[in-house]
């Protein structure tokens, strides 16, 4: 049986692809749990690009979020954000590349489902400019640039203006976190994209068909990268499409239980650097 801090490997007869991309969560995957970045791993990370094998993060968080590994993206400068829904260049400052926005029509049609579905939820919305949230909406990260209002008027707000929306947040302060995702499912499917990553009940609802894995499909697709190539890691429900798509895929040892059955193999907890564990082994099989 592998130990908690020795990731496994291939079964026995399937032989991996050479890897051309590792594409990786930070929160509770790539990052300790005080949202740091360990010395192995970020020496892990250096060695793969080194190797010519391109590392790419892949994450839930926006781009305001992305300081703590903006020294460690290499080579293209390149990071998926909002799940799937904008692609930023950390070289520069984090310039949009890409964006693939959630419609405020669809983004309206789903607050309605969802509150008719789950009374006492409330919104937030993230545009390309930043977060705003109903007065109810918990302030998980405070941001003086907010604009508090009901998700109607944020949803009005800036539309024609170029800053789309790109993420829909909903909480609720009842509801155990996968309940109320089926729920919001259930009601609003049709109009979105709806996963989660927080241990609340906190779910972000993007744009149909968008998500980590469609996003970065397209990416790899753009440099000739085939799905078989891709080494992925993750933890939590809106990693699942990712982990998924990648021809190699990890699950964290403090991963959800819906990501620890979707995939083939394991690796350490974020805290003892799985990640770089995997990445270390890689480099070792090298030719």
């Amino acid at each position: 049986m592998t130990s908690a801090t020795e990731p496994e490997t291939p079964a026995a007869g399937r032989t991996a692809a050479t890897p051309r991309l590792i594409a990786t969560d930070l929160d509770g995957t790539l990052l300790h749990d005080d949202k740091t970045v360990s010395d192995r791993t970020v020496a892990a990370l250096a060695a793969a690009e080194a190797a010519g094998i391109e590392v790419f993060f892949v994450t839930g968080r926006p781009v305001r979020w992305m300081g703590v590994v903006r020294d460690h993206v290499h080579g293209h400068g390149l990071a998926i954000c909002a799940n799937g829904a904008v692609v930023v260049d950390l070289h520069d400052g984090g310039r949009f590349v890409d964006v693939r926005p959630l419609e405020s029509a669809a983004a309206l049609a789903i607050v309605h489902a969802v509150r008719a579905a789950a009374p006492g939820a409330s919104f937030a919305v993230e545009r390309t400019s930043g977060i705003h949230y109903e007065p109810h909406y918990p302030p998980f990260q405070l941001d003086p640039c907010a604009r508090i209002a009901s998700a109607e008027e944020l949803l009005e707000d800036g539309e024609g203006q170029g800053n789309p929306v790109i993420k829909l947040l909903a909480f609720h302060p009842d509801l155990a976190p996968d309940e109320f995702l089926d729920v919001a499912r259930m009601a609003a499917g049709e109009h979105g994209s709806f996963t989660r990553s927080s241990p609340t009940a906190l779910l972000e609802i993007s744009g149909v068909g968008v998500s980590k894995a469609s996003t970065l499909a397209r990416y790899c697709a753009q440099r000739g990268i085939r799905p078989e190539h891709v080494v992925a890691f993750g933890d939590m429900p809106n990693d699942l499409e990712m982990l998924s798509w990648a021809g190699t895929s990890y699950a964290m040892a403090n991963a959800h239980p819906e990501v620890l059955a979707a995939t083939t193999h394991r690796t350490a907890a974020n805290t003892e650097d799985g990640v770089a564990a995997v990445i270390e082994q890689i480099l070792h099989g090298l030719p």
